[in-house]
Protein backbone atom coordinates (compact mmCIF):
# COMPACT_ATOMS: atom_id res chain seq x y z
CA UNK A 1 0.00 0.00 0.00
CA UNK A 2 2.63 2.33 1.00
CA UNK A 3 4.83 1.62 -2.45
CA UNK A 4 1.87 2.32 -4.29
CA UNK A 5 1.19 5.37 -2.91
CA UNK A 6 4.58 6.47 -3.09
CA UNK A 7 4.27 5.56 -6.79
CA UNK A 8 1.33 7.48 -7.53
CA UNK A 9 3.11 10.65 -5.69
CA UNK A 10 6.04 10.20 -8.32
CA UNK A 11 4.12 9.66 -11.10
CA UNK A 12 2.05 12.68 -10.06
CA UNK A 13 5.31 14.65 -9.71
CA UNK A 14 6.66 13.74 -12.80
CA UNK A 15 3.58 15.53 -14.48
CA UNK A 16 4.28 18.92 -12.62
CA UNK A 17 6.63 21.38 -14.81
CA UNK A 18 10.47 21.71 -14.05
CA UNK A 19 11.41 25.30 -13.31
CA UNK A 20 13.33 26.64 -16.46
CA UNK A 21 15.26 28.81 -14.15
CA UNK A 22 16.37 28.82 -10.48
CA UNK A 23 18.65 31.50 -8.83
CA UNK A 24 20.70 29.89 -6.45
CA UNK A 25 23.43 31.34 -3.95
CA UNK A 26 26.59 29.75 -3.20
CA UNK A 27 30.00 30.23 -1.10
CA UNK A 28 33.39 29.51 -2.84
CA UNK A 29 34.78 28.87 0.57
CA UNK A 30 34.39 24.87 0.94
CA UNK A 31 32.37 22.01 -0.71
CA UNK A 32 28.79 23.78 -1.35
CA UNK A 33 30.80 24.92 -4.49
CA UNK A 34 31.62 21.07 -5.72
CA UNK A 35 27.88 20.44 -3.93
CA UNK A 36 26.68 23.33 -6.80
CA UNK A 37 28.77 21.89 -9.76
CA UNK A 38 27.69 18.29 -9.52
CA UNK A 39 24.10 19.93 -9.68
CA UNK A 40 24.33 22.34 -12.17
CA UNK A 41 25.56 19.56 -14.43
CA UNK A 42 22.72 17.16 -13.47
CA UNK A 43 20.09 20.08 -14.04
CA UNK A 44 21.70 20.66 -17.85
CA UNK A 45 20.38 17.13 -18.87
CA UNK A 46 16.94 19.19 -18.63
CA UNK A 47 17.51 22.21 -20.39
CA UNK A 48 17.36 24.27 -16.77
CA UNK A 49 19.36 27.47 -16.19
CA UNK A 50 21.07 28.08 -13.31
CA UNK A 51 21.75 32.09 -12.17
CA UNK A 52 24.48 31.96 -9.66
CA UNK A 53 24.51 34.08 -6.94
CA UNK A 54 27.93 34.14 -5.01
CA UNK A 55 29.12 35.45 -2.04
CA UNK A 56 31.64 35.45 1.07
CA UNK A 57 35.25 35.99 -0.67
CA UNK A 58 36.58 36.52 -4.70
CA UNK A 59 36.21 33.36 -6.49
CA UNK A 60 39.54 31.82 -7.61
CA UNK A 61 40.99 31.66 -11.53
CA UNK A 62 39.97 28.16 -11.44
CA UNK A 63 36.52 28.77 -9.91
CA UNK A 64 35.42 31.15 -12.57
CA UNK A 65 37.33 28.81 -15.17
CA UNK A 66 35.06 25.99 -13.25
CA UNK A 67 31.77 28.06 -13.89
CA UNK A 68 32.52 29.07 -17.51
CA UNK A 69 32.60 25.82 -18.81
CA UNK A 70 29.18 25.09 -17.41
CA UNK A 71 26.50 25.77 -20.55
CA UNK A 72 23.60 26.48 -18.37
CA UNK A 73 25.41 28.19 -15.56
CA UNK A 74 25.40 32.30 -15.38
CA UNK A 75 27.84 34.00 -12.95
CA UNK A 76 26.60 36.91 -10.68
CA UNK A 77 29.27 37.69 -8.09
CA UNK A 78 30.13 39.32 -4.91
CA UNK A 79 32.01 39.44 -1.55
CA UNK A 80 29.32 40.11 0.82
CA UNK A 81 29.90 38.74 3.91
CA UNK A 82 28.32 35.27 5.04
CA UNK A 83 25.29 34.80 7.69
CA UNK A 84 28.48 32.51 9.70
CA UNK A 85 30.98 35.10 9.35
CA UNK A 86 32.12 37.93 12.13
CA UNK A 87 30.08 40.92 11.77
CA UNK A 88 28.29 40.11 9.12
CA UNK A 89 24.12 42.08 9.57
CA UNK A 90 25.18 44.86 7.36
CA UNK A 91 26.87 42.98 4.66
CA UNK A 92 23.77 40.05 4.93
CA UNK A 93 21.14 43.44 4.58
CA UNK A 94 23.22 44.43 1.68
CA UNK A 95 23.12 40.99 -0.22
CA UNK A 96 20.11 40.36 0.69
CA UNK A 97 18.77 43.61 -1.05
CA UNK A 98 21.00 42.24 -3.81
CA UNK A 99 19.72 38.67 -4.19
CA UNK A 100 16.14 40.60 -4.48
CA UNK A 101 17.02 42.94 -7.67
CA UNK A 102 18.57 39.52 -9.08
CA UNK A 103 15.14 38.19 -8.67
CA UNK A 104 13.08 40.74 -10.19
CA UNK A 105 15.62 41.18 -13.17
CA UNK A 106 16.16 37.49 -14.12
CA UNK A 107 12.64 36.45 -13.21
CA UNK A 108 13.69 32.82 -11.92
CA UNK A 109 10.78 29.87 -11.22
CA UNK A 110 12.43 28.82 -8.10
CA UNK A 111 15.12 30.21 -5.24
CA UNK A 112 17.78 28.05 -4.31
CA UNK A 113 19.98 29.11 -1.43
CA UNK A 114 22.98 27.24 0.18
CA UNK A 115 22.40 29.49 2.97
CA UNK A 116 19.90 30.52 5.89
CA UNK A 117 19.30 34.43 6.87
CA UNK A 118 17.86 35.00 3.30
CA UNK A 119 14.82 32.39 2.89
CA UNK A 120 13.25 35.27 5.20
CA UNK A 121 12.89 37.69 2.62
CA UNK A 122 9.86 38.42 0.48
CA UNK A 123 10.57 36.21 -2.31
CA UNK A 124 7.98 36.58 -5.18
CA UNK A 125 8.65 32.51 -5.96
CA UNK A 126 9.04 29.23 -4.32
CA UNK A 127 12.43 29.21 -1.81
CA UNK A 128 14.18 25.98 -1.07
CA UNK A 129 16.76 26.24 1.41
CA UNK A 130 20.13 23.31 1.93
CA UNK A 131 21.09 23.33 5.03
CA UNK A 132 24.60 22.44 4.44
CA UNK A 133 25.92 23.12 7.91
CA UNK A 134 24.72 25.83 10.46
CA UNK A 135 27.29 27.58 13.55
CA UNK A 136 25.39 26.10 16.64
CA UNK A 137 25.28 22.85 15.40
CA UNK A 138 29.39 23.01 14.75
CA UNK A 139 29.63 24.77 18.21
CA UNK A 140 28.25 21.90 20.00
CA UNK A 141 30.22 19.22 18.61
CA UNK A 142 33.62 20.84 18.72
CA UNK A 143 33.28 23.13 21.16
CA UNK A 144 31.42 20.75 23.09
CA UNK A 145 29.50 23.60 25.20
CA UNK A 146 26.23 25.87 24.68
CA UNK A 147 27.14 28.87 21.93
CA UNK A 148 28.20 32.03 23.85
CA UNK A 149 26.15 35.37 23.67
CA UNK A 150 27.00 36.66 20.53
CA UNK A 151 25.25 33.78 18.57
CA UNK A 152 21.91 34.80 19.76
CA UNK A 153 21.08 37.06 16.82
CA UNK A 154 22.69 33.94 14.37
CA UNK A 155 20.10 31.55 16.35
CA UNK A 156 17.40 34.29 15.61
CA UNK A 157 18.11 34.92 11.72
CA UNK A 158 18.60 31.58 11.03
CA UNK A 159 15.15 30.53 12.94
CA UNK A 160 13.42 33.36 10.71
CA UNK A 161 14.96 31.88 7.90
CA UNK A 162 14.33 28.19 8.13
CA UNK A 163 10.58 29.17 9.21
CA UNK A 164 10.49 30.98 5.91
CA UNK A 165 11.42 28.41 3.44
CA UNK A 166 9.14 26.31 1.13
CA UNK A 167 11.13 23.13 1.87
CA UNK A 168 14.39 22.31 3.90
CA UNK A 169 16.50 19.71 2.13
CA UNK A 170 19.91 18.23 3.86
CA UNK A 171 22.34 16.06 2.91
CA UNK A 172 21.90 13.42 6.00
CA UNK A 173 19.21 12.80 8.43
CA UNK A 174 21.60 13.35 11.82
CA UNK A 175 21.95 17.17 9.96
CA UNK A 176 18.05 17.59 9.72
CA UNK A 177 18.09 16.24 13.01
CA UNK A 178 20.10 18.99 14.45
CA UNK A 179 18.08 21.68 12.51
CA UNK A 180 15.05 20.65 13.91
CA UNK A 181 16.11 20.39 17.78
CA UNK A 182 18.68 23.75 17.51
CA UNK A 183 15.66 25.61 15.30
CA UNK A 184 12.24 23.90 14.58
CA UNK A 185 10.36 21.27 13.48
CA UNK A 186 9.85 21.48 9.86
CA UNK A 187 6.74 20.71 8.05
CA UNK A 188 8.19 20.27 4.84
CA UNK A 189 12.24 18.95 4.84
CA UNK A 190 13.69 15.93 3.17
CA UNK A 191 17.23 14.57 2.83
CA UNK A 192 18.92 14.20 -0.38
CA UNK A 193 22.52 12.78 -0.21
CA UNK A 194 25.27 14.91 -1.95
CA UNK A 195 27.02 13.41 -4.79
CA UNK A 196 30.29 13.30 -6.79
CA UNK A 197 30.59 12.28 -10.59
CA UNK A 198 32.06 9.14 -11.19
CA UNK A 199 34.70 10.28 -14.23
CA UNK A 200 36.84 12.61 -12.04
CA UNK A 201 37.92 10.19 -9.12
CA UNK A 202 39.03 6.93 -9.55
CA UNK A 203 41.15 4.24 -7.66
CA UNK A 204 44.87 3.62 -9.35
CA UNK A 205 47.82 2.20 -8.17
CA UNK A 206 47.88 2.03 -4.40
CA UNK A 207 51.65 3.47 -2.64
CA UNK A 208 51.77 3.45 1.05
CA UNK A 209 51.10 6.95 2.22
CA UNK A 210 47.81 8.41 4.06
CA UNK A 211 45.72 11.27 3.04
CA UNK A 212 43.64 13.79 4.33
CA UNK A 213 41.98 16.64 2.94
CA UNK A 214 39.86 19.78 4.24
CA UNK A 215 39.93 23.09 6.01
CA UNK A 216 43.25 22.81 7.75
CA UNK A 217 41.49 26.00 10.15
CA UNK A 218 39.04 24.36 10.34
CA UNK A 219 38.74 22.54 13.75
CA UNK A 220 35.70 20.97 12.81
CA UNK A 221 38.11 18.27 10.36
CA UNK A 222 40.04 17.62 13.39
CA UNK A 223 43.48 17.32 10.59
CA UNK A 224 45.24 18.48 13.48
CA UNK A 225 44.55 14.67 15.46
CA UNK A 226 46.30 13.92 12.43
CA UNK A 227 48.79 15.63 12.39
CA UNK A 228 49.73 14.88 15.72
CA UNK A 229 50.32 11.81 15.38
CA UNK A 230 52.40 11.50 12.09
CA UNK A 231 55.80 11.06 13.77
CA UNK A 232 54.47 7.34 15.00
CA UNK A 233 53.15 6.60 12.32
CA UNK A 234 54.29 4.07 9.69
CA UNK A 235 53.14 5.56 6.28
CA UNK A 236 53.89 9.29 5.58
CA UNK A 237 50.72 11.84 5.94
CA UNK A 238 49.86 14.02 3.27
CA UNK A 239 47.55 16.98 3.61
CA UNK A 240 45.84 18.73 1.22
CA UNK A 241 43.96 22.19 2.21
CA UNK A 242 43.67 25.65 2.66
CA UNK A 243 45.12 26.87 5.53
CA UNK A 244 43.86 30.33 5.51
CA UNK A 245 41.15 30.88 7.57
CA UNK A 246 38.70 33.61 5.72
CA UNK A 247 37.98 37.18 6.04
CA UNK A 248 41.84 37.32 6.48
CA UNK A 249 41.83 35.99 10.24
CA UNK A 250 45.59 34.16 9.68
CA UNK A 251 46.79 30.65 8.71
CA UNK A 252 47.06 27.44 10.61
CA UNK A 253 50.57 26.06 10.04
CA UNK A 254 50.93 22.05 10.99
CA UNK A 255 54.23 19.82 11.64
CA UNK A 256 54.79 16.01 11.25
CA UNK A 257 52.40 16.41 7.82
CA UNK A 258 53.69 16.50 4.15
CA UNK A 259 51.43 19.57 3.09
CA UNK A 260 50.13 19.77 -0.43
CA UNK A 261 48.13 23.18 -0.21
CA UNK A 262 44.70 24.04 -1.93
CA UNK A 263 44.57 21.33 -4.58
CA UNK A 264 42.31 21.92 -7.48
CA UNK A 265 39.79 18.46 -8.21
CA UNK A 266 41.92 17.67 -11.20
CA UNK A 267 44.93 18.38 -9.20
CA UNK A 268 43.90 16.39 -6.24
CA UNK A 269 42.09 12.94 -7.76
CA UNK A 270 45.79 11.40 -8.49
CA UNK A 271 46.78 11.65 -4.77
CA UNK A 272 43.36 9.88 -3.93
CA UNK A 273 43.78 7.73 -6.60
CA UNK A 274 47.39 6.67 -5.23
CA UNK A 275 46.50 7.05 -1.41
CA UNK A 276 45.73 3.51 0.64
CA UNK A 277 43.98 5.32 3.30
CA UNK A 278 42.24 8.37 3.56
CA UNK A 279 41.84 9.64 7.24
CA UNK A 280 39.67 12.38 8.32
CA UNK A 281 38.88 11.79 12.31
CA UNK A 282 36.03 14.91 12.02
CA UNK A 283 34.00 15.82 15.29
CA UNK A 284 31.78 17.61 12.79
CA UNK A 285 31.05 16.71 9.23
CA UNK A 286 27.04 17.02 7.81
CA UNK A 287 27.89 14.75 4.96
CA UNK A 288 31.70 15.41 3.60
CA UNK A 289 32.69 15.12 -0.39
CA UNK A 290 36.41 14.87 0.53
CA UNK A 291 35.28 11.64 2.15
CA UNK A 292 33.10 10.90 -0.72
CA UNK A 293 36.07 11.76 -3.58
CA UNK A 294 38.35 9.43 -1.70
CA UNK A 295 35.57 6.64 -1.50
CA UNK A 296 35.16 6.47 -5.25
CA UNK A 297 38.80 6.35 -5.38
CA UNK A 298 39.25 2.85 -3.54
CA UNK A 299 40.71 4.39 -0.57
CA UNK A 300 40.24 2.66 3.22
CA UNK A 301 38.26 5.06 5.21
CA UNK A 302 39.38 5.68 9.08
CA UNK A 303 36.46 8.63 10.15
CA UNK A 304 35.57 10.14 12.93
CA UNK A 305 32.50 8.32 15.04
CA UNK A 306 29.97 10.78 14.72
CA UNK A 307 26.27 10.39 13.71
CA UNK A 308 26.37 11.21 10.12
CA UNK A 309 29.18 9.51 8.73
CA UNK A 310 27.74 6.35 10.73
CA UNK A 311 24.64 7.24 8.69
CA UNK A 312 26.90 7.21 5.27
CA UNK A 313 29.56 4.54 5.94
CA UNK A 314 28.88 2.33 8.27
CA UNK A 315 30.03 -1.29 7.60
CA UNK A 316 32.51 0.19 4.80
CA UNK A 317 34.81 2.49 7.04
CA UNK A 318 36.89 2.31 10.53
CA UNK A 319 35.55 4.61 13.15
CA UNK A 320 37.56 6.50 15.94
CA UNK A 321 36.65 8.47 18.49
CA UNK A 322 37.88 12.39 17.57
CA UNK A 323 39.44 12.89 20.84
CA UNK A 324 41.07 9.91 21.42
CA UNK A 325 44.53 10.54 19.35
CA UNK A 326 46.08 7.11 20.86
CA UNK A 327 43.15 5.38 19.53
CA UNK A 328 43.75 7.01 15.99
CA UNK A 329 47.27 6.47 15.87
CA UNK A 330 46.84 2.42 16.76
CA UNK A 331 43.76 2.00 14.12
CA UNK A 332 46.00 3.64 11.23
CA UNK A 333 49.24 1.73 12.51
CA UNK A 334 46.96 -1.64 12.08
CA UNK A 335 45.76 -0.77 9.00
CA UNK A 336 49.18 -0.41 7.45
CA UNK A 337 50.07 -3.69 8.83
CA UNK A 338 47.59 -5.81 6.79
CA UNK A 339 47.24 -5.18 3.46
CA UNK A 340 44.30 -7.90 3.22
CA UNK A 341 41.82 -5.51 5.75
CA UNK A 342 43.18 -2.19 3.56
CA UNK A 343 42.32 -3.73 0.51
CA UNK A 344 38.97 -4.79 1.31
CA UNK A 345 38.04 -1.56 3.14
CA UNK A 346 38.83 0.08 -0.17
CA UNK A 347 36.81 -2.54 -2.20
CA UNK A 348 33.97 -1.72 0.51
CA UNK A 349 34.15 2.42 0.82
CA UNK A 350 34.14 2.13 -3.59
CA UNK A 351 30.89 -0.21 -3.16
CA UNK A 352 29.59 2.53 -1.02
CA UNK A 353 30.46 5.35 -2.88
CA UNK A 354 27.94 3.97 -5.81
CA UNK A 355 25.09 4.67 -3.59
CA UNK A 356 25.53 8.49 -4.10
CA UNK A 357 25.70 9.07 -7.73
CA UNK A 358 25.28 12.58 -9.71
CA UNK A 359 22.36 10.98 -11.10
CA UNK A 360 20.46 9.86 -7.66
CA UNK A 361 21.28 13.89 -5.98
CA UNK A 362 19.75 14.98 -9.51
CA UNK A 363 16.70 13.36 -9.46
CA UNK A 364 15.66 14.30 -5.60
CA UNK A 365 16.28 17.88 -6.33
CA UNK A 366 14.34 17.72 -9.74
CA UNK A 367 11.15 16.02 -7.61
CA UNK A 368 11.73 18.97 -4.79
CA UNK A 369 11.31 21.53 -7.41
CA UNK A 370 8.60 20.09 -8.98
CA UNK A 371 6.98 19.90 -5.79
CA UNK A 372 7.67 23.52 -5.25
CA UNK A 373 6.72 25.03 -8.95
CA UNK A 374 3.70 22.93 -8.74
CA UNK A 375 2.77 24.27 -5.38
Amino acid sequence: MIASTLTQVHDHLALDPLPRRILMTADPIGGVWSYMLELVRGLAGYGIEVSLATMGQPLSLEQRREAADEGNLTLYESVYRLEWMDDPWEDVERSGNWLLALEAELRPDLVHLNGYVHAALPWRTPCLVAAHSCMLSWWQAVRRDEPPPSFEQYHRRVLQGVAAADLVVAPTAAMLEAIEKLYLPLPNALVIHNARGRTRFRPGRKEDFILSVGRIWDDAKNIGALARSAYDLPWPVYVAGEQNRPGGGGSVSMDGVNRLGFLAPETLAPWYAAASVYALPARYEPFGLTILEAALSGCALVLGDIPSLRELWEGAAVFVDPDQGEALQDELCALCADRERLASLGEKALARSRSFSAAKMTAGYLAAYRQLVAG
